[in-house]
């Protein structure tokens, strides 16, 4: 087996339930939508149109959740974009409201597909923001305001800096948000059961199957090495590996590399003094740490975002004095697994749901920013609503924020992405 068709050796694929292997796609298949991209996004948009009565091809380059979906921290947080208000001159203040509400849905969304599905992912409640400096506190405060406006129906709790060791056993933070309606999960094996949902749903799911061309028209035609899928529409879900498959779209995202840790699994008394809730929790950075405890007590702890395109040599390495930072007290705890991925960053850090206009049968959805758990599953529904021609409006809220291509094409947008993130790192600072 070749290195591409297996997941990346990672805890979650050493982990993960078991699952077959879906065939390469071979000769012709028909279908009314052909979806490429076998993550969250794909997965999701598949099957919702799959409920909804459409037959449906997926296509994926290389094994089901290969990409980000398989490797992500596997926090589940409300919300969707950064920043939301800044787009009300586009779509309007009730416009603006509408996209925060659907940040709350895509969580449930979620909660509906494990439940539905019996999916077993060790879905876990409870999540903290964990607030740096004492000006972040403030901006928690804000968003639990912002959360009862509109009418959230979950826990959220202010922390002070003398409540913190009720959540985390590290003194780096000097306050936080508990809430209980977001939380975390085993990433791989919810794509993974979710690809089991589709198929029994009728969707036909291939795995090394790359596309190769795709030729556009009212009818599209799209071109693996042995095989072709004839459709009506077309969506692409491709994410931070669409690479040229259409320039268009990948112009207007940047991959950037995000990178984990797992430790050996933790004693009882160990695991409860990191994160005495069991919550994920994340902090406030702009080099974002993330982190949270396995099903088998191995404490997850992510982070540190790359642009240069390139991993660390040693991906162990240069997480691991991160951990320390917070956790000092893990100095002699071996590090069982280290791996890292791609993820998609557009200029606006809004998802990038949408059309192309000059193919309207093409649909698209990327650029999650990080935070793709549950906008992925949200974006599967609007594109579904809007194949289906069913509250259409909701999809062409995202659909009408316009979204910056990168200058400087593929080689010049991770630098300059690069003094970007040292500016707002600087700023940090002060």
């Amino acid at each position: 087996m070749t290195a591409s068709a297996r997941h990346t050796a990672s805890y979650y694929a050493a982990s993960s339930v078991p699952h077959p292997d879906y065939p390469a796609l071979m000769g012709e298949v028909r279908a009314d939508v052909c979806v490429i991209g076998g993550g969250y996004s794909g997965l999701n948009t598949a099957l919702e149109l799959a409920e909804r009565g459409f037959s449906v091809v997926l296509l994926e380059a290389r094994k089901i959740g290969w990409g980000a979906s398989g490797r992500n921290g596997g926090q589940l947080i409300r919300g969707v974009g950064h920043g939301l208000d800044q787009f009300a001159k586009v779509i309007g203040t009730d416009g603006v409201r509408q996209m925060k509400l659907m940040g709350l849905e895509a969580v449930e969304i979620v909660r509906e597909r494990v439940e539905r599905f019996q999916i077993p992912c060790d879905l876990t409640w409870g999540y903290c923001d964990l607030a740096n400096k004492p000006r972040d506190l403030q901006g928690l405060a804000e968003d639990a305001e912002e959360l009862r406006s509109l009418g959230y129906r979950h826990q959220v709790r202010l922390l002070q800096a003398h409540e913190m060791a009720s959540v985390i056993g590290s003194d780096r933070y000097v306050g936080g948000m508990i809430d209980m309606g977001s939380g975390h999960l085993h990433p791989l094996n919810l794509a993974l059961g979710e690809a089991g949902a589709a198929q029994r749903l009728g969707v036909k799911l291939f795995e090394q199957s790359e596309v190769t061309r795709i030729d556009y028209g009212t009818q599209v035609k799209v071109h693996t090495a042995q095989g072709q899928v004839h459709a009506t529409t077309l969506v692409l879900a491709c994410n931070a590996y669409l690479n040229g498959l259409n320039p268009h779209l990948s112009g207007k995202i940047l991959p950037a590399g995000s990178y984990i840790i797992a430790t050996e699994p933790l004693s009882e008394a160990q695991a409860a003094s990191l994160l005495p809730q069991n919550m994920a929790v994340c902090d406030q950075r702009v080099t974002v740490d993330y982190f949270r405890l396995s099903a088998d007590r191995r404490l997850l702890f992510g982070g540190a975002c790359h642009y240069s395109g390139r991993d660390p040599s040693d991906i162990g390495a240069y997480m691991r004095p991160k951990m320390l930072q917070v956790f000092p007290q893990l100095a002699n705890v071996k590090i069982d697994f280290q791996w890292g991925g791609m993820i998609g960053i557009g200029a606006n850090r809004l998802p990038q749901i949408g059309r192309l206009a000059e193919h309207p049968n093409v649909y698209y959805a990327q650029a999650y920013a990080g935070h793709g758990l549950n906008a992925t599953h949200l974006a599967g529904r609007l594109l579904a609503e809007a194949i289906s021609g069913q509250q259409q409006g909701r999809f062409d809220l995202f659909a009408r924020v316009p979204h910056m291509t990168f200058p400087g094409g593929k080689h010049l947008r991770s630098p300059l992405l690069a003094l970007g993130m040292l500016w707002h790192r600087l700023k940090e600072l002060v």
